[in-house]
């Protein structure tokens, strides 16, 4: 019984698959759209939070438009996040096929993962960054030679300032996985990993600079979990290491204690002449 699925498809049947599996995630994310979109002041409304517990209590618009057009990007947002892990299987469904079963054993523990550390990355961008992020940046209000100085975010700005603190986190909380995947697939190797610290720190920095607004105090509540993930799946991949080898150890000695048993002795405690007296 092979390991792998017993087709040879040609490429008009893998683009007839992928364009299947497109439609289902379309048809998934334009329902999950209208159903977010009469939820959207609510959805709002808990996007605001943040803002809120930072001392703003007024947001404007200025466009005659930028309401709606807001809380369309509002259900369009929600309709993704809530979608992320069915679109994520429909990957899996087209790619899987094309995988050896030792293969899809090594790649489904990060799939699965994969929905979680985006939630907790969006989490920790809610809870913790954006709170301390808008703290600094609201800090800049009061009165400046005279004039008062007042924050006045609009609609639009703000959920622009949401979206790239949620995905952004988000994506950033996905390195463990991505290296481990390319460790796994022997495209890097934990000691490239080790060796090249340095680059990846400016390459975290530089990622971090894109994701967050153009401000030190965002860029800085990105890099520190960015890097540290980094730090992690080095940690990762050592443990993974350590317990492969420890298995292919044990695997080891058992063999070699299943070759020196000796044959089964013959009757007569394998004595020449038979079992009786000499």
């Amino acid at each position: 019984m092979r390991d792998i699925d017993d087709t040879k498809a040609p490429l008009l049947e893998h683009l007839i698959e992928l364009r299947k599996r497109l439609l289902w995630s379309l048809a998934v994310l334009v329902l999950l759209f209208f159903g977010c979109m009469y939820f959207a002041k609510s959805i709002f409304a808990f996007l605001v939070q943040p803002l809120l517990a930072a001392g703003q209590g007024k947001i404007i618009y200025t466009d005659i438009f930028e309401a709606f057009f807001a809380e369309v990007k509002v259900a369009l947002f929600a309709a993704l996040m809530i979608g992320f892990p069915f679109f994520a299987t429909q990957m899996w469904k087209f790619v899987a096929p094309g995988l050896y079963a030792k293969e899809k054993k090594a790649l489904l523990p990060f799939l699965l993962l994969t929905p979680i550390f985006f939630t907790g990355g969006a989490a920790f961008a809610y809870f913790v960054a954006m709170p301390w992020a808008l703290k600094f940046l609201l800090s800049f209000q009061g009165d400046v030679g005279g004039i008062q100085r007042e924050a006045l975010p609009g609609i639009g700005n703000y959920l622009s300032f949401c979206t790239r603190f949620l995905f952004g986190f988000g994506a950033a909380f996905l390195t463990p996985i991505l290296l481990m995947i390319l460790e796994r697939a022997g495209l890097i190797t934990v000691e490239q990993l080790t060796k090249y610290r340095r680059y990846a720190f400016v390459g975290c920095a530089a990622v971090s600079a894109v994701l967050t607004p153009p401000d030190a105090v965002s860029m800085m509540l990105l890099l520190v979990p960015l890097y540290s993930l980094y730090e992690l799946a080095i940690i990762a991949i050592r443990i993974t290491h350590w317990r492969r080898k420890r298995t292919a150890s044990a695997e080891g000695l058992d063999s070699e204690a299943g070759s020196n048993e000796g044959p089964e002795a013959p009757p007569g405690g394998g004595r020449v002449g038979g079992s009786g007296p000499i």
